[in-house]
């Protein structure tokens, strides 16, 4: 595996387009985090912190199959 390539591909996004991604409020994002029913931030500095995209686009993904008994 190419771990430059892995690294290449990590997109992280901030708190409005997680929303954007997934209809979600903000309280609703960080306790369904906290609960481990959603991907958690990633803290990028001390006052900083991101969600990885691709986790994101999946559990929406998720989301959708489950709505329509893909799952």
């Amino acid at each position: 595996m190419n771990t430059a390539r892995v690294i290449e591909e990590i997109e992280f996004i901030k708190l409005p387009e997680v929303k954007k991604i997934t209809g979600l409020g903000t309280t609703y994002i960080y306790e369904k985090a906290k609960e481990g029913k959603f991907p958690r931030q990633v803290k990028l500095g001390s006052r900083s912190v991101a969600w990885v995209k691709a986790e994101v686009q999946e559990w929406a993904k998720a989301q959708i199959e489950a709505a329509r008994g893909q799952s």
